[in-house]
């Protein structure tokens, strides 16, 4: 099994900067992507940003511009830096792994902006 643990949530007003994180550990051997994703009350889960092995990105429409993926050495750690936050940023925002055919969750941390 893998765990994935986010920290770095928080309520602070539009405008300002976040940074969240998440630390991955268990039975990892072949990282394909980490990433995050969020989910506002009452919607679908939604991609955020993702990053791959290989260091290819991938944002939403909705980010970018704003949030960042940085590329670090730590295999089993993934950031989001997330700038000029929004109210509809608003969200739980979930860390996401997948290795091989598997893909794991962790249990989220939230975001609230306020306007």
């Amino acid at each position: 099994q893998v765990q994935l643990v986010e920290s770095g949530g928080g309520l602070l007003q539009a405008g300002g900067s976040l940074r969240l994180s998440c630390a991955a550990s268990g039975n990892i051997f072949r990282i394909n992507t980490m990433g995050w994703y969020r989910q506002a009350p009452g919607k679908q889960r939604e991609l955020v940003a993702t990053l791959t092995t290989g260091g290819s990105t991938n944002y939403a429409d909705s980010v970018k511009g704003r949030f960042t993926i940085p590329r670090n050495n730590a295999k089993t750690m993934v950031y989001l830096q997330m700038n000029s936050l929004k109210p509809e940023d608003t969200a739980v925002y979930y860390c996401n792994l997948t290795q091989g055919w598997e893909g794991y969750w962790g249990r989220g941390t939230q975001v609230t902006v306020s306007s």
